[in-house]
């Protein structure tokens, strides 16, 4: 089984392409999707965050609104809530490939929005950059709900910048020119991960 890294910065894109590879049949495991479960009703962090950071769960589930109150711009609360978060996304991902090598799935992919970041690309045979401009990087995320420059750039920081990552990737899909050049590039990608034979770039 071959493993596929996808990451990228905010606003880059990547969403759309992990849906794309989705539609192209290849198992994809969403880090963010996972961290969503986890702070759900019932979800496994819910318990161990009100621990760490009192008052923010409501109803069995973490108030993300309210957790951001408290971790926003607060680097020791933030390293808290990711030792609490990071190693149930781990156990995840692993009960993940686990059931896809059992499965003899021949190719899967990790979401990951800070693969870079934390290393993540050592589990990974190949890795795929979803990059855009940075000018339309901008206007997709400050359309989002309750998104401000200031929180933009904020994330950011914490980010490694687009060109590092463009860099260290294997492959750089590009979303900058419509859905159309990125799932031609994602295509070629998954068909030659899939082939007998690693790719070579």
């Amino acid at each position: 089984m071959k493993i596929l890294g996808l990451t990228g910065s905010i606003g880059m894109g990547k969403s759309t392409a992990a849906a794309m590879l989705r539609r192209l049949g290849v198992p994809v495991h969403d880090a963010d999707a996972t961290v969503h479960a986890l702070f759900g009703p019932g979800g496994k962090a819910a318990a161990p965050v009100e621990a760490a950071f009192p008052g923010v769960v409501k109803d069995g589930a973490v108030d993300r609104t309210a957790l951001g109150a408290q971790v926003f711009g607060d680097d020791a609360a933030l390293k808290r809530l990711e030792a609490i978060v990071h190693p149930l996304v781990r156990a995840a991902e692993r009960d993940f490939l686990a059931r896809h090598r059992r499965a003899h799935t021949p190719l899967v992919v990790l979401d990951i929005p800070l693969l870079f970041e934390t290393q993540g690309e050592k589990r990974c045979d190949l890795v795929a950059v979803v990059s855009a401009p940075s000018f339309l990087q901008a206007a997709r995320v400050l359309a989002r709900p309750g998104m401000t420059r200031a929180r933009l750039e904020a994330v950011l920081a914490k980010q490694m910048p687009d060109g590092q990552k463009r860099r260290k990737a294997d492959v750089v899909i590009p979303t900058g020119l419509g859905k159309g050049p990125a799932l031609k590039r994602l295509k070629a990608l998954v068909q030659k991960m899939r082939g007998p034979r690693p790719p070579f770039y």
